[in-house]
């Protein structure tokens, strides 16, 4: 585990520093980010567990009941991410977020498929990022909407669009950090319609941002596939799966439920 902790270590690290940036960001929303002992926080200030987590660092300095006040102030669900070598007796462990990494030297760009166009979008397209969000993953669009706006137009952030044939059929977010990780970019969101998938536009979305983080100074690419086939995806742009780390929610009253 030890050989596998030092390729993870790095794309962990700057995995929390994207989370943090994203909780600073949402501070005038009831967000923030917060450096405790042994954990890193960020809230988003929506009622969402999965928007509102910290990374644990060391596990023998984590004071929960600091981290529960913490969320508390915020009134919103949480979890925490852990690295899966680590004794973690506390609440309830529900997935493995997958993690991969790409060095820039190991970065393989990928073309745009014929008839496909991908540009920044801008501040008014927020309800056309939203609804094609929404659209590919199969959720609501309302908290999307919530979870979207303070990203556009926020330092560090970009969102991508992918035009077929002059029609928006594809979004996806960068984020650009400079912290524990080093200078990164982590790629989230990537998400093609359905009736435009498997022309390799999740391919170009995800190769846009990388040289977007690479041609800024960053060292490293980070994201997160949710599929065996998205993993094949980034795998051709380079990007290497690395351990993931595992999800606890449910810390509540001591762990108990």
């Amino acid at each position: 585990m030890l050989v596998e902790r030092s390729a993870a270590a790095p794309v962990w690290a700057a995995h929390a520093d994207a989370w943090q940036a994203e909780g600073r960001i949402r501070t005038p929303y009831g967000g923030g980010a917060e450096e405790l002992p042994g954990v890193r926080l960020m809230a988003s200030g929506l009622p969402y567990a999965q928007w509102n987590a910290g990374d644990v660092t060391d596990p023998e300095l984590v004071d929960l009941d600091a981290v529960r006040a913490w969320y508390a102030a915020r009134a919103v669900p949480w979890g925490l991410r852990v690295p899966p070598d680590v004794d973690w007796p506390h609440g309830r462990l529900a997935l493995r977020k997958r993690c991969m990494g790409l060095r820039a030297d190991a970065f393989i760009p990928m073309p745009c498929p014929p008839s496909v166009t991908i540009r920044p979008a801008v501040p008014g397209e927020l309800e056309l990022l939203a609804r094609i969000d929404a659209t590919a993953f199969g959720d609501p669009i309302e908290p999307n909407l919530g979870w979207v706006a303070p990203q556009l137009g926020a330092e560090g952030f970009r969102h991508v669009l992918a035009l077929l044939d002059g029609e928006p059929v594809g979004v996806a977010t960068g984020i650009r950090t400079r912290g524990v990780g080093g200078e990164s970019v982590g790629v989230f969101g990537v998400g093609v319609l359905p009736e435009a998938r498997r022309r390799g536009i999740g391919a170009a979305l995800t190769s846009s941002l990388v040289s977007w983080g690479f041609d800024g100074g960053a060292a490293l690419a980070h994201l997160n596939p949710e599929t065996d086939a998205a993993a094949r995806l980034y795998a051709r742009l380079g990007f290497t799966e690395v351990t993931g780390l595992d999800i606890y929610v449910d810390m509540v009253d001591g762990g108990l439920r």
